[in-house]
């Protein structure tokens, strides 16, 4: 399938009406999207703000080809489309600038610009690329937007925030009349933000039609026309930002959300933490992070993506080097620690990607349950079935793991058992402290609450947790304390029976103070 060409090297401004009919997306019995219908006027700035789950990716992957309604009707300047693909997008004016920047960092800015599409010349009656022709279309680009990158350089000298730029003029190098960004500033600094947000400003005044998805409110209220909420995959409504409130927004994505509930828990004794962080830094992902943990608390972490959350554990596991702070463990000071070392001190960490990182995939649910354990189990460096059986049984028992065989590949269980066994891996040694970073990521609602209920047990019988979700229902409900992460620094303290949802949200958001 033939890649589509530009249109012309300069930028046309083609403004780019859309309409949604009843359209809905299922995958099985789940429904993703239902019955959405809006219009989204041309020439304008949507922000599209909802919730994790909320439907706004399934929104964006229908829109961009990657996946097909399941019925309903989209609509693209008058026309209806039935989009079976990206390339189908791509006809019909339709772009997408994706939150994963998608350069090739040894090529060129031209290069990546025309990638794929590479212009061509005849030359001693051979095809051969013209790369002069090829700049000069890619330098016409890049001033028509207001950019000062020689085309030529490549894109590993350039700046995060300059990759991002050079990725929406690949996008706009197709002339489309729709635009889908995709967390364009996560990964950007305030000054960066300000070069996009003006690269979006001419974009605006040329008459394209921005889709614009965050999790940043407050860039709503400078970029952004009007914000439409999607809740449960379901459409709640759309605003004009010059009529609205980030609560009313907020309360749009959450409605009446109720106060976390959770089981009844006995007073802690904080007279003695089992970990003690002071003032931890790592350059680029956070900054003087300090906390203590007490046995048996569950300490929350809250925030957007890319706050440091993950990053913050990932430190003080020792799996990534520190720049500054300390961190005492058990009364040790365990700065700068590997692994190795904080795990036989009693740190187990549960990681958010439980299949690349927590388990192997093609050794059996018992390997995988003895894999952290292989000292304590083995017999002077031997392995045996027998000296496994009372560890595997113990943690299929105890966690109710759904096993036929504990023989099988791990990757025949489902995503709730497969969480259920790294949490195992790590129980088998008995650790003092836990990380639970996404622990019910990829599970059903039933095998959610199972695992916070593992989590609630092994509190009460004195583990002391770390514990990181994207949901934040899911903080307030199973933590007894929350630190609220914005942008690597810790901003915020709070009591999760002293706050709701839309009130962490917020903090969250925009990282002030309470």
């Amino acid at each position: 399938m033939s890649n589509p060409q530009p249109r012309s090297a300069a930028l046309q401004g083609v403004q780019g009406r859309l309409d949604f009919r009843a359209v809905t997306k299922r995958y099985g019995p789940t429904v993703a999207l239902s019955e959405f219908t809006h219009s989204f006027a041309p020439g304008q700035v949507h922000a599209l703000m909802g919730k994790n789950g909320s439907g706004k990716s399934t929104l964006v992957k229908l829109l961009a080809g990657v996946t097909e309604p399941t019925s309903g009707t989209i609509t693209v300047n008058g026309e209806d489309r039935h989009f079976t693909s990206p390339h189908d997008a791509f006809a019909a004016g339709i772009v997408t600038v994706h939150q994963e920047l998608s350069l090739v960092p040894e090529l060129s800015v031209g290069e990546n610009i025309f990638l794929g599409r590479l212009p061509h010349r005849r030359r001693a009656g051979f095809s051969v690329v013209d790369w002069a022709g090829l700049h000069r279309r890619a330098g016409e680009l890049l001033a028509d937007m207001g950019l000062a990158i020689d085309s030529r350089q490549p894109v590993s000298a350039l700046s995060v925030g300059q990759q991002q730029v050079v990725e929406i003029v690949k996008a706009m190098s197709f002339n489309p009349s729709i635009l889908l960004l995709d967390e364009p500033t996560s990964a950007l600094a305030s000054r960066e933000v300000k070069q996009l947000f003006a690269l979006i400003e001419r974009l605006r005044a040329r008459g394209v039609t921005m889709i614009y998805i965050t999790h940043r409110m407050s860039e709503l209220f400078k970029i952004a026309d009007t914000c439409t909420v999607i809740r449960d995959g379901h459409y709640i409504g759309a605003v004009e930002m010059r009529e609205t409130t980030p609560s009313a927004i907020v309360g749009m994505m959450f409605g009446d959300a109720a106060r976390a509930t959770r089981p009844p828990r006995r007073t802690l004794d904080r007279t003695k933490p089992v970990l003690e962080v002071r003032d931890l830094s790592r350059s680029g992902h956070f900054h003087n992070v300090s906390f203590d943990l007490y046995p048996g608390e569950i300490l929350g972490i809250a925030g957007l993506l890319g706050a440091g959350r993950t990053e913050l554990m990932r430190a003080i596991f020792g799996a990534d080097r520190i720049d500054g702070g300390s961190v005492v463990f058990d009364g040790r000071d365990m700065t700068g620690a590997s692994p190795r070392e904080m795990r036989k001190a009693g740190l187990g960490y549960t990681p958010e990607n439980r299949k690349e990182v927590g388990l192997v995939q093609s050794l059996s649910t018992a390997d995988n349950l003895c894999m952290a354990s292989l000292g304590p189990i083995s017999n002077r460096g031997f392995i045996s079935r027998r000296r496994e059986q009372p560890f595997v049984r113990r943690q299929i028992a105890d966690l109710h793991i759904k096993c036929g065989d504990p023989e099988l590949p791990v990757s025949s269980l489902s995503g709730g058992n497969q969480q259920k066994v790294v949490i195992g891996k790590w129980l088998n040694r008995q650790p003092t402290v836990m990380f639970f970073d996404e622990p019910s990521r990829g599970v059903d609602v039933q095998a959610k609450r199972q695992i916070f209920d593992i989590i609630w047990q092994q509190a009460a019988d004195g583990l002391a947790s770390l514990f990181v979700s994207t949901e934040l229902e899911e903080v307030l409900e199973v933590a007894d304390r929350i630190l609220v992460m914005h942008h690597g620094a810790v901003v915020a303290e709070v009591d999760p029976t002293k706050i709701d949802l839309t009130e962490l949200y917020g903090l969250c958001m925009e990282g002030a103070k309470q």
